[in-house]
């Protein structure tokens, strides 16, 4: 489903090359849930960015549902995010002039997805939100602009949902209950989730954890969801 070859990012910092992952090898099956961990700075962030194709690498291959991001164009990246990758950003990123059922709606219009309104419906069913589609972002609270973006990732059906520090700007009920949330899809719809998290509960949930310091893999430890 996702397989890194020997990739590595080096960005320009002042007068020296700073290498913000290092030679990175790493597969990921279909279905697999994958808790990506480690200190500020470590890689982690920009990890999930080279996995979306919304980063590239400065070296080595990058395949993702047997697509090579790595020689694709951008017209081809765009709609491989669009089709097969579902993305929740940790500050939320809902478009503020839309309504809870519009900003769901917006990724299915743009794919040409039918009976679009009726899936966003059920999307906000599926998050406990049956009753907030009419409502903007700013008259929700952070739990509820959280579990729209969760429906906002799944609307076209990703088989991978890319997820950075989601929990991170929520209260520990909140962010708990976030997390059930992505679970349950994932396990419902058998979708392959790689989260970034500093939570250590949330990480020893995996079935996977891999652990980067200084843009390396230095440990990967084997879990299950409790």
């Amino acid at each position: 489903m996702i397989k890194l070859s020997n990739v590595s990012k080096i960005v320009r910092s002042g007068t020296a090359d700073l290498k913000i992952l290092d030679d990175v090898s790493l597969t990921i099956s279909t279905g697999e849930f994958v808790a990506v961990t480690g200190a500020s700075g470590s890689g982690k962030s920009t990890l999930l960015g080279l996995i979306a194709g919304l980063d590239a690498a400065t070296e080595g291959e990058i395949v993702v549902d047997e697509e090579n991001l790595t020689s694709a164009s951008e017209e081809r990246l765009a709609a491989i995010r669009s089709k097969k990758i579902g993305f929740v950003f940790q500050s939320f990123h809902l478009i503020p002039s839309l309504t809870a059922l519009e900003n769901i709606l917006i990724p299915m219009e743009i794919a040409g997805h039918p009976n679009s309104r009726e899936r966003a419906k059920t999307l906000l069913e599926s998050v406990d939100l049956a009753e907030r589609g009419h409502h903007y972002p700013h008259e929700l609270s952070g739990g509820e602009q959280q579990r729209v973006a969760i429906a906002r990732a799944f609307a076209n059906s990703p088989k991978i949902l890319l997820a950075d520090e989601p929990t991170g700007n929520l209260d520990s009920k909140n962010g708990a209950h976030i997390f059930e949330l992505m679970v349950g899809l994932h396990e419902k719809h058998d979708v392959t989730l790689v989260l970034v998290t500093h939570d250590e509960h949330l990480a020893g949930r995996a079935s996977r954890r891999i652990v980067l310091s200084d843009g390396k893999i230095v440990e990967e430890q084997r879990g299950g969801i409790e």
